[in-house]
């Protein structure tokens, strides 16, 4: 297994078999150097894990399978759905699916607060997001106009700086702050985008975005809703979900097309995708032994501490 990062220090690079530097993402070079490891060490499959990557493997998805190495991306228009968080809205909705009340200004925001449409708390985040980068709870009007303004500032100093250039004007997002419990959904796709299973847990604690702890759940309302998004969606391979439940009701947050934070969870559950994954790459398509999910099964993350060579 090959391993790449802009970062020699990286600790993802430490479980490699071979760690290999590459220019960073914006780099007018990064496609061609991606290509040149392709070939020189007949890659067979690529993954990433990297929201803003995910588009530039996307487009370039043709060139680099021509080399022979099958690219496990959605295609671009997924991917432009999933990140532009106010486009998932539109698609969550057109689904028939529930989603927070979402407000692309401040001043809609403050207008359906005015008409009791909408109530605090609230949740203001960047619509081109990732990695729960500058979020923030605002209680009341002052605090929300603070949060909103301040947000303006420094989402031109984040790595979402460039993203949100797209519609700088409308690159932050208002919406309701769902109470109730919280899921993550991992919902597989094959390598064609036809729809496979749906994995989730319960997020018992999270820590600076992240699932910290989660216990696995398995029910057909969750089965229903990953078989509409997967089969609507086509994407290939994992997509991770953020999920809530509301008074009963399941409501959609976000969609990445992508392995999430929360996968390890669903993995030592019983869900081996990567094995499913390099079983679907040799042609085969029984993977019954790799997909053997059971509820009621509870992890918590800890750190550990690598040493970087």
């Amino acid at each position: 297994m090959f391993a790449a990062d802009m970062s020699a220090s990286a600790p993802a690079l430490i479980d490699a078999d071979e760690s290999l530097l590459v220019p960073s993402i914006y780099s007018e070079d990064y496609i061609s150097e991606i290509a040149s490891i392709v070939k020189e060490h007949k890659i067979n499959a690529i993954i990433s894990l990297n929201d803003l990557e995910l588009p530039l493997l996307a487009e370039a998805k043709k060139e680099l399978e021509s080399l022979g190495a099958t690219i496990i991306v959605a295609d671009a228009l997924v991917i432009d759905i999933a990140f532009d968080k106010w486009k998932t809205v539109e698609f969550l909705r057109k689904l028939g699916l529930k989603t927070p009340q979402t407000y692309l200004t401040l001043r809609e925001a403050l207008e359906a607060i005015d008409t009791g449409e909408l109530k605090f708390p609230l949740v203001v985040k960047p619509r081109w997001g990732s990695a729960s980068i500058g979020i923030d709870f605002p209680e009341d009007r002052r605090e929300l106009k603070l949060a909103y303004e301040l947000q303006t500032i420094r989402l031109k100093r984040t790595i979402l700086a460039k993203a949100s250039e797209v519609d700088i004007e409308r690159a932050i997002l208002i919406q309701e702050k769902l109470p109730g419990k919280e899921y993550g959904m991992d919902v597989l796709n094959d390598l064609n985008g036809k729809y496979f299973g749906t994995y989730v847990r319960e997020k018992l604690t999270m820590r600076s975005g992240e699932t910290d702890k989660a216990i696995s759940v398995v029910e057909n309302r969750f089965q229903e809703l990953g078989e509409r998004l997967g089969s609507a969606l086509k994407h290939v391979g994992n997509m991770d979900c953020d999920v809530f439940e509301k008074n009963g009701e399941l409501y959609v947050l976000e969609l990445n097309p992508r392995f999430g934070g929360g996968y390890p969870f669903s993995h030592e559950a019983g869900i081996n995708a990567a094995a499913i994954y390099i079983e679907w790459l040799k042609g085969n398509s029984d993977v019954s032994l790799f997909d053997n999910y059971k509820a009621g099964i509870m992890f918590s993350k800890c750190d550990r501490l690598l040493r970087v060579n």
